[in-house]
């Protein structure tokens, strides 16, 4: 099913009969469906499994929601049983989406957990023991909890995989596959990622049942048009540095984010950063849950407008009011690059997305062109123009072309002999065959001339 088209969208209370449900909706000001919840909250209410593709920022979080939600509460379930079981790849999508269904069962009966890594193990089993009716989770350690015999999903309805392109990438797709061995087969499951690669279809054919496939918004086709993307050609790093604290201090943002691909580089930009005007911190997956829940608090309140980070917050954080987007190292790939920019420009804002390139990120940036089927704008930095403008000698196709090496004929040298002395005086050479020898030999010749 192809769900690109945004006419005529219905009011998201249209979809929806429960009225806990439309309080909490219009509390948290949800109006028109997006075109991800038009499409797949139907199917979802009839029962179907769904194979979802939708970009970040697309409303998808209440697409599945919603609909599980509201046949909950249609049909309570038995209370010593978990009714929906949502696997996220990262801690901070699962606070996200644990904090939005707390919002929308604020005024019910059902419950919400969270189990994560970093937390404390015993608290978690506590929590597991009571059965909330929804739990959010990260693979791996509710697989710890699992392989002790904590976690209850013989009465589970719903299981929700999201962001599974990004799970599989960061290598759950084993856990995956073995949490659902525990679930209930008679669950009704819901997969949603941004990409359809060829590994989440492999899990799809796995885990669903004739599932219905919604794709809507895809980026190769709407092309994020609320979007500006810019290119900066950049000499070296320390260019790159120079060109990112012009862009932070004379662009309008009201928050930034700067993208490295590196925890080091992160820090190291924290460090040349730190000392100015800006109001910046830094996030990336060595530091301590306590610490990124703090940075985030902070980012989300605008205390810092700044943040640098690895590809850690490419997913799952809806922040409002990014309106700048930096990729200092470029994304190693199109999806990523897909992710990092679609921070910005959410919710039918415009934002700016810059990306710093030297020579060797040319060809990379030409690839995630094409992959866009559009040209990002090419921009320089008057005050801050550097010697590198993009290949000088370009293929077809756009990438460099690698200039051919020069190769010198060498001239051809005599190889070194080694002189010895018997060579000198011809000890222990080989002399030709004399005619006396010659003869000698004849005589044991089995031709007719010896005979």
């Amino acid at each position: 099913m192809d769900s690109n088209s945004e006419n005529s969208l219905p009011a998201l209370a249209s979809l929806l009969e429960n009225s806990h449900l439309l309080a909490a909706i219009e509390k948290l000001e949800y109006l028109e469906a997006t075109p991800v919840q038009a499409a797949a909250i139907p199917l979802a209410l009839e029962g179907k499994d769904l194979l979802v593709s939708a970009q970040t920022g697309s409303g998808k979080t209440a697409a599945f929601l919603l609909p599980c939600l509201e046949k909950m509460l249609k049909t309570p379930g038995k209370k010593y049983g978990m009714q929906m079981l949502i696997l996220v790849p990262t801690r901070e999508l699962a606070q996200q989406i644990t904090m939005r269904c707390q919002q929308l069962i604020e005024t019910t009966e059902l419950s919400c957990g969270m189990i994560t890594g970093s937390e404390d193990f015993k608290k978690q089993q506590s929590l597991l023991r009571r059965n909330p009716d929804v739990l959010v989770a990260t693979p791996g350690r509710l697989l710890e909890h699992l392989n002790q015999d904590v976690a209850n999903f013989d009465e589970l309805k719903f299981l929700i995989l999201d962001e599974a392109d990004r799970m599989l990438d960061m290598g759950f797709s084993p856990d995956v596959l073995e949490i659902a061995e525990h679930c209930n087969t008679q669950r009704q499951t819901l997969l949603l990622s941004a990409t359809l690669t060829s590994g989440v279809l492999r899990v799809a054919k796995d885990l669903l049942i004739n599932p219905e496939t919604v794709e809507v918004n895809h980026f190769r086709n709407n092309q994020h048009a609320n979007i500006q993307q810019q290119i900066i050609p950049s000499d070296d790093t320390p260019h790159k540095q120079q060109q990112l604290l012009w862009l932070l201090n004379n662009e309008k943002y009201k928050k930034a984010l700067v993208f490295t691909n590196t925890k080091v580089q992160a820090e190291a930009l924290s460090e040349k950063l730190r000392g100015g005007k800006l109001r910046m911190n830094v996030l990336h997956g060595d530091m301590t849950q306590t610490e990124r829940n703090r940075v985030m608090a902070l980012y989300r309140k605008g205390a810092i407008n700044v943040l640098i980070a690895t590809d850690l917050a490419a997913r799952g954080l809806d922040i409002d009011e990014i309106q700048l987007v930096i990729n200092f190292d470029m994304a190693r790939n199109a999806n990523s690059y897909v992710h990092r920019i679609g921070r910005t420009g959410r919710a039918a804002e415009q934002g700016l997305a810059i990306s710093l390139i030297n020579s060797n990120e040319w060809n990379l940036m030409i690839g995630i062109e094409r992959y866009l089927n559009q040209r990002l704008e090419r921009r320089i930095i008057k005050e801050l123009e550097g010697s590198y403008k993009g290949p000088k000698k370009l293929k077809a196709s756009g990438k460099a072309a690698l200039a051919k090496k020069k190769v010198e004929e060498k001239k051809a040298e005599k190889p070194k002999v080694k002189v010895r002395l018997r060579d000198k005086k011809n000890i222990g050479k080989r002399r030709a065959p004399s005619n006396k020898t010659a003869v000698v030999a004849t005589e044991f010749d089995n031709s007719p001339a010896a005979e």
